[in-house]
């Protein structure tokens, strides 16, 4: 398997299941600002909207469905189909994925999913990468692209002048 082809393949994976947990677990959480979960394993304690703008987790459990969730699932579709704004898409959903970690630990407890997560989110930041080619992982023939191109642009023009 290719490089590129792995990281499509990651890119795919992450998406997929970011997009299923983050829709879900939003929409737990924005359920969970309408109905009482208490006692359930569903019950998020409200001391962790304190110091926050909300005083439920409707808003926030929107926001988790619908920009993250919702942007990985989007960008999963468009990759699966190969279309044209898919790497758009997939460096939108990583860096959405990125920001909603940061915000989260703003204002809650640290937990490992936060971790595991954000880690999700470079992953798929870097299969973008590799998959535009501008992030070659264990390649040394880059650099030497680079200065090779850099050597005959530099010829080009000692000629010309």
């Amino acid at each position: 398997m290719t490089m590129q082809g792995l990281a499509r393949l990651v890119l795919l994976t992450v998406q997929i299941f970011v997009g299923i947990t983050s829709t879900l677990g939003g929409a737990a959480l924005a359920l969970g600002g309408v109905i009482d979960f208490s006692g359930t394993a569903l019950a998020i304690p409200l001391d962790y909207l304190e110091g926050s703008p909300f005083t439920t987790f409707l808003v926030p459990g929107l926001a988790l469905a619908i920009l993250v969730g919702g942007t990985h699932l989007v960008a999963f579709a468009m990759l699966a189909r190969r279309m044209r704004w898919a790497m758009i898409a997939s460096a939108t959903a990583g860096f959405a994925m990125l920001v909603w970690v940061f915000v989260q630990m703003m204002f809650i407890p640290f937990s490992p999913l936060q971790a595991i997560y954000f880690g999700l989110g470079l992953a798929e930041l870097a299969a973008t990468f590799v998959q535009l080619d501008i992030l070659h992982p264990w390649s040394h023939a880059t650099v030497h692209r680079a200065r090779t191109h850099t050597d005959d642009a530099e010829a080009d023009v000692a000629r010309s002048g």
